[in-house]
């Protein structure tokens, strides 16, 4: 029985590192291949044979070397050109934090970063890529961050959809997540938000921006930690417009290096962005800041207001709040994993031991605002509505929070959803379809008939189906005796129909006609000169027994293409033919 395995090595019932394996007829692919933003850890996943990171978030690709160059994975490595162009970068920048700073040993160099570069195979959305003779991958647009991609992988006629993370909604600089009706047996979907349905992306904004321009027009300054390129972006993109309009002069201060490589990268994949900067990006690169200056420490202790948002080098354990000088406010404009700073902080935890067991007192107010780019529970059911899975997984979520979606997802879809821990493996039967092509002479006559196809309802075609250089195809039976050159022989069936009739043959015919054509009249009833009924195809007779001259027998006989208007007609006559009138 054939069947698609999945194992959650990360992800499964938490939102950390991401990694799931799937085996799907026989083949074995790695989806993400993530390390933990709260936790040190070496967990390297199994040898497979084809690994896809869906975007460049280090919980989702961050342990790709230590994969591919010490575990000893040697396969390929399916990412999207952006992917493919800022992993590396980030990959480099993550190693000089754990390396470099904190001395972290049994990690991947730079070289190695390197050699698990050259394994990548660079995927455009929506283009088939043929892994080898059977399995096949195909990337949709993802929205959450610049290249993030949603992966279908499929098997002869198996497949399986994985979303990463991916965002429903547009943002100021992405468009929304889109797939098609593409039915895969399962969907694996992130379930970050489960329960959430956020209010208007206006209202957050505007709350945002009131928040930051009180606290600077008291004369405070603003920390605002963005755990990942991209979100950073966002936000920059949203305080230069609000500090145009307001023709405010309070500092922004963002890290250059990540900014300048950001503005690279959104200018050479601009066609990933929304449309509205692609539209204005000929006149105006949004992603050039006038308001926004480059960080330097020394501004920490600066008098006055202003706002800085502080760039992915804090995400992980290393926390933003080294930064010297006064803050009056922290805002947390995203999700924080569970081991993180922010996830401290938001936790109500206020002494932090940082490293070398340095103890932190926070006496900031904190705030935590939402622009976080995971879709929200309404979003995850409208892609499962988009794609129509047999069935659903859940994973890079909350255990509780799944819980609830699960129910949710079941009752409306009426599909059965999943949700494993990590380690655990679901396996789903899967019932094997065989495809085959319908000649092009059958569909005309079809339509020829005036009797167009419905979307949504079954149609009943009837036909012979030949199977010649293994294909299978459904042809009219002329065609069919044509190529396989065989004689026509007509089959027909037959039922006898007894009736209590006195009189003679001829007349009972005559009856059958006049009852028939008063029943049946969008149908071609007639009565041959040799005294017998046809409709359509279907031929009646009336013959008179000799044992029994009162009772009369109606040979009804019709060709296999009639079977059900047969059927109706014999059990019309057994009814019985009405009273002729005396």
């Amino acid at each position: 029985m054939p069947e698609i395995r999945v194992t959650p090595l990360g992800a499964g019932q938490d939102v950390g590192r991401s990694c799931i394996l799937v085996s799907i007829a026989g083949k074995n692919v790695m989806l993400d291949c993530g390390m933990h933003m709260g936790f040190s850890d070496d967990g390297g996943p199994g040898l497979t044979c084809a690994a896809s990171p869906s975007h460049f978030h280090l919980d989702h690709c961050g342990a790709l070397p230590y994969f591919s160059e010490m575990v000893g994975y040697d396969g390929p490595i399916y990412m999207t050109h952006p992917t493919q162009a800022i992993c590396p970068i980030l990959l480099e920048d993550y190693r000089k934090i754990a390396v470099d700073k904190k001395g972290e040993a049994n990690f991947f160099t730079s070289q190695m970063i390197k050699d698990c570069m050259k394994k990548v195979v660079a995927v455009h959305l929506h283009q088939t890529v043929q892994v080898d003779d059977e399995l096949e991958i195909k990337a949709y647009y993802a929205g959450h961050v610049l290249g993030a991609a949603m992966f279908q992988i499929k098997v002869g006629s198996e497949s399986v959809v994985y979303t990463g993370d991916y965002n429903m909604t547009p943002d100021r600089h992405l468009g929304a997540a889109w797939i098609d009706k593409c039915r895969p047996n399962l969907l694996i979907t992130e379930s970050t938000y489960a329960t959430t349905i956020r209010d208007s992306k206006r209202c957050r904004e505007r709350d945002f921006l009131k928040k930051v321009h009180e606290t600077v027009e008291r004369g405070g300054k603003v920390l605002i930690p963005v755990f990942a390129l991209g979100r950073a972006q966002e936000l920059c993109i949203l305080l230069e417009t609000f500090w145009e309009r307001m023709n405010l002069k309070v500092p922004i201060y963002f890290s250059t290096g990540l900014t300048e490589k950001a503005n690279h990268y959104y200018k050479l994949f601009i066609t990933w962005t929304n449309q509205k900067i692609r539209k204005t990006f000929v006149q105006r690169n949004m992603f050039e800041f006038k308001h926004i200056k480059a960080f330097d420490r020394a501004f920490a202790d600066n008098p006055g207001p202003m706002v800085r948002p502080c760039g992915d080098r804090c995400c992980p354990r290393a926390p933003s709040f080294h930064i010297r000088g006064a803050w009056e406010g922290v805002i947390m404009p995203g999700y924080c994993v569970q081991g993180t700073v922010g996830h401290k902080i938001l936790s109500g935890q206020r002494k932090l031991e940082m490293e070398g067991r340095q103890v932190l007192e926070v006496k900031m107010q904190v705030e935590y605002m939402s622009f976080s780019a995971h879709a929200d529970a309404k979003g995850i059911m409208q892609l499962v509505g988009q794609a129509e899975p047999e069935s659903v997984l859940l994973v890079h979520g909350e255990a509780k929070k799944m819980e609830f979606l699960k129910q949710k997802i079941e009752q409306e879809f009426r599909v059965n959803c999943y949700m494993p821990a990590n380690g655990e493996t679901v396996v789903l039967p899967t019932s094997p379809s065989i495809p085959g092509g319908i000649s092009l002479g059958l569909l005309k006559r079809e339509m020829a008939q005036g009797l167009l196809p419905e979307a949504k309802r079954p149609r009943l075609l009837h036909g012979t189906l030949i199977m010649k250089d293994s294909n299978f195809r459904l042809v009219s039976s002329e065609q069919a005796l044509k190529e396989l050159g065989l004689a026509e022989h007509q089959l027909r069936f037959t039922c006898r129909v007894h009736l209590h009739d006195t009189r003679k043959e001829q007349e009972t015919a005559m009856r059958v006609y006049s009852h028939l054509k008063s029943v049946l009249k969008d149908h071609c009833v007639q009565h041959l000169p040799d005294g017998s009924v046809t409709v359509e195809s279907i031929l009646i007779q009336a013959a008179a027994p000799s044992e029994d001259p009162a009772t009369k027998v109606l040979l009804v006989s019709w060709t296999y293409q009639d079977e059900e208007l047969g059927s109706y007609l014999t059990s019309l006559l057994k009814k019985g033919l009405p009273q002729a009138p005396s």
